[in-house]
């Protein structure tokens, strides 16, 4: 569940905020800010789906398209019943950061369809994939805005997509129109590992600059889905050990350590992390507040608020997740001395490597794991050194020094580019 539905959080007033703060750090012109702060277009559309009792059920979808000054829109598609159109222009503002913070030429965009897809079965959800698919296919294209998996959606998903739109567009392949594909029509090597690959890069540069060791560094990750996965593996091969881990039916802890491998094979035979041998159940409020050198939010948004932050014993935050803390938590955070690595610059592996992945499709050629993975390695390094020295120098948090390098470079394509007519 969305935790914003439920603490009454609204995602795209959080991004305003922190629009505002980063705006007047840097002393955006007034009509800039304004321009930034609403998206281009956002498209509601109806999606009536027969379902497999013969009624029929209409579900509703959105796609934001924050902007498009550095190029095509891209995000992720979301199927969550607490999707709402506010989170969705949210999360296509910060899309736009974090393409801009990694340095790749996409602006942001956001989808979502509010459903429960756990109760749905792959005929309904084919139906309404490809009717959403349908819907959207005038915005959508690979020069314009390409969609990639989100939260409860997949390769399976991605290829129904590509499908519809090719069919409807002139009935040729056109693999380039979305990303997180199956390889067999044009996916990417490293795609699925990529967003846990580009935290645990953030992290290890993270860990240079704050003198850690990471031989004796301890882990805790809320959300052990994809991102949490192969987060907590590659930062476990660094040298640090995972004692905490959650999932959406419970949350786990063994302070002597936890194999993840082991973990993942356990989640995959019982659905859940949950009775992993060896170790204990606690609640998620104690998950967060156990003592670590690195936590991973991999779950969903606000999860680190004022009322527990107080309550927060690590060194660093790695956020996995997009939007697991509030700005009032932050402000706690960086008077801690806790560094936050923020979303937009701690989980961009994944759209780096879709961009590879674009790149790749519109050649018609592919890379090996090893090129895609060293590409992705330089590429997030530099984003991460150069968030680091503009924290520095303009004596903030890392996510104000994410967000100043991200909209200078937003602004100053704006700039070039001009208005017109």
């Amino acid at each position: 569940m969305s935790n914003s539905a439920i603490s009454g959080i609204n995602p795209f007033e959080v991004a305003l905020t922190q629009l505002d703060e980063v705006s007047s750090i840097i002393g955006l012109d007034k009509g800039l800010h304004q321009f930034l702060a609403q998206p281009k277009r956002v498209l509601t559309v109806s999606i009536p789906v027969k379902m497999d009792d013969g009624t029929i059920k209409v579900f509703t979808g959105f796609r934001s398209q924050h902007n498009d000054a550095l190029g095509p829109f891209k995000g992720g598609i979301r199927y969550h019943p607490q999707v709402t159109i506010e989170e969705v222009k949210a999360l296509s503002m910060w899309m736009t950061w974090k393409c801009a913070i990694a340095n790749i030429p996409f602006g942001g965009g956001k989808g979502g369809i509010i459903c429960d897809p756990k109760s749905m079965s792959e005929g309904e959800l084919e139906k309404m994939t490809r009717r959403y698919a349908y819907g959207i296919s005038d915005i959508i294209g690979p020069y314009r805005d390409i969609p990639a998996p989100d939260v409860y959606t997949g390769g399976r998903e991605m290829a129904w997509i590509m499908d519809t739109y090719s069919v409807i567009k002139g009935n040729y392949i056109q693999p380039e129109v979305i990303t997180g594909k199956p390889l067999q029509i044009g996916g990417s090597l490293g795609r699925n590992e990529a967003t846990g690959r580009g935290l645990a890069i953030t992290v290890r540069e993270a860990a240079k600059k704050l003198n850690i060791d990471m031989k004796s560094a301890t882990i805790v990750v809320q959300g052990f889905g994809n991102a949490g996965q192969f987060a907590a593996q590659l930062v476990e091969e660094q040298g640090a050990k995972v004692i905490a881990a959650s999932d959406s039916k419970g949350c786990i802890i063994n302070k002597n350590g936890i194999d993840t491998a082991s973990l993942r094979k356990h989640k995959e035979k019982t659905g859940s992390v949950t009775n992993f041998q060896g170790t204990q159940s606690i609640s998620n409020k104690e998950l967060l507040e156990t003592e670590c050198t690195i936590l991973i939010p991999a779950a969903l948004e606000n999860q680190i608020t004022k009322d527990n932050v107080g309550n927060i014993k690590t060194k660093i935050v790695a956020e996995a997740a997009n939007g697991p803390t509030t700005p009032d938590a932050d402000k706690v955070l960086y008077n801690n001395n806790i560094m936050v690595i923020p979303d937009i610059l701690a989980n961009g592996g994944g759209v780096t490597v879709s961009y590879f992945e674009w790149l790749q499709n519109l050649r018609r050629e592919y890379w090996t794991e090893a090129e895609v993975n060293d590409r992705l390695d330089t590429n997030i390094t530099k984003a991460f050194l150069g968030a680091y020295d503009t924290h520095l120098k303009h004596n903030t948090d890392m996510r104000k020094a994410s967000m100043i390098v991200a909209l200078n470079r937003v602004v100053d394509a704006i700039k070039i580019r001009g208005l017109w007519p």
